[in-house]
């Protein structure tokens, strides 16, 4: 029996197989979806890395007249990539949507390397000692330290605590006035 064109529209037709190849427009909106979560989070530095071969001085003076410019906030997110407590906190945000759209409508999210290649501490020692990693600093659109956040207040259980997450995400959000909403 020969394969034709009418035989394998027939099939296409009738087999759930082929249908399950064509998913319909669905697809593409929750693929779109998922890159603009992605776009989101990267814009908001959450999934850069902790390099310790950058100038965090330099990063966290782009944040802060990014963050001036676009009335915003910084947090400078202090730790490396051996810090699992870091990654945790990444995936909190970057996996609950409205977490991320908080971050990145509030803050300049930068990420400073502490680790045994680079300690960063001419930047760090700016701002009161690091007592467990991940830390996050407030800063003003100015550059100025409005908070210093331990984030073991934040943990619950193996993770963090959402609803503490986003307690102080709002907490040290820029106000918006009417002129600026």
């Amino acid at each position: 029996m020969a394969v034709t064109i009418e035989r394998i529209r027939h099939w296409r037709a009738h087999d759930t197989f082929f249908r399950a190849l064509n998913p319909g427009p669905w697809i593409f909106i929750a693929a779109l979806a998922l890159l603009t979560l992605a776009a989101t989070a990267r814009a908001a530095g959450l999934h850069d890395q902790f390099d310790p071969a950058r100038d965090a001085a330099a990063d966290v003076a782009q944040a802060v007249a990014t963050a001036s410019a676009e009335g915003k906030r910084v947090i400078v997110d202090v730790g490396g990539e051996w810090c699992s407590w870091c990654h945790i906190l990444d995936r909190l945000i970057a996996g609950n949507a409205d977490v991320n759209a908080l971050v990145a409508r509030n803050y300049v999210w930068v990420k400073v390397n502490f680790s045994k290649e680079n300690r960063n501490e001419a930047l760090l020692s700016r701002w009161p000692k690091i007592k467990g990693y991940p830390h996050l600093f407030v800063l003003d659109g100015n550059g100025e330290l409005l908070h210093s956040q331990d984030t073991s207040v934040l943990e619950a259980g193996r993770g963090y605590d959402r609803a503490r997450v986003v307690d102080f995400l709002n907490r040290w959000a820029p106000r918006r006035t009417a002129s600026r909403v």
